[in-house]
């Protein structure tokens, strides 16, 4: 049985949603009941809500590990590891 539906929000998201629906070629009542669906199948969000502050913490950490993995010491084991970090390597 199908059932309605009725949320507010603000006209400019609306037709900005509007707009990017059209774009990938469904309305907006369409591109609503696949959001929904997904998250009942998944049961969470169906992407990681982010806020400015996250977005930039991530292209941090992003920054971060791109330095480690170009020049970060690499170990064969952990032992090695665990050696160095004694050491004050």
């Amino acid at each position: 049985m199908n059932t309605t539906m009725q949320i507010r929000i603000d006209s400019s998201t609306k037709n900005k949603a509007q707009r990017a629906f059209k774009d990938m070629g469904i309305d907006m009542s369409s591109g609503v009941k696949m959001f929904l669906h997904q998250v009942a199948v998944d049961k969470c969000m169906p992407f990681v809500p982010s806020t400015t502050k996250t977005r930039a913490n991530k292209k941090r950490w992003d920054k971060e590990f791109e330095w480690v993995m170009k020049h970060g010491k690499g170990y064969m084991s952990t032992k090695d590891m665990f050696d160095d970090i004694e050491a004050g390597k």
